[in-house]
């Protein structure tokens, strides 16, 4: 079950469009679908949890918690949503386009997918592009 959760004044426009979207990406990488929290928030919030969780003292747009079991995939994903609308504008992108790309990092972070080095940064960057199309707006 995928659910969002809000820190602040900001709400998805259709939960159930980005929850359906997310649960494919999941099953399209050959993974089940846990229990998998979206929390939006701001800068100090996430700021807050880089500094007590992982010791670092660095504004980041996502934040990822795995507790993933053998292909079940659970976690917790935070995002500053502060930091999609600057991410945003400094790639040349919509917002929306941002914003489904955290989304979707997360899980793929989840389903094994790293990005510590150039070469795995690569790989994350054609799946992130690969997974986004497979979202698709009711008409």
């Amino acid at each position: 079950m995928i659910s969002f959760n809000y820190e602040l004044d900001f709400k998805l426009d259709d939960e159930q469009l980005f929850s359906d979207w997310l649960s494919k990406v999941i099953t399209s990488e050959n993974k089940h679908e846990g229990e998998i929290n979206y929390i939006f928030c701001d800068d100090n919030y996430l700021v807050e949890i880089n500094q007590q969780y992982l010791d670092h003292d660095t504004l980041t747009d996502i934040i990822s918690f795995d507790y993933s079991v053998g292909n079940e995939l659970h976690g917790d994903v935070f995002i500053s949503v502060e930091r999609v609308v600057e991410n945003a504008q400094d790639f040349d992108v919509t917002f929306e386009e941002e914003l489904r790309r955290v989304l979707v990092h997360g899980i793929l972070h989840y389903c094994g997918y790293k990005d510590k080095n150039e070469e795995d940064e690569n790989l994350m960057r054609l799946k992130e592009e690969e997974k986004m199309k497979m979202f698709h707006v009711k008409q």
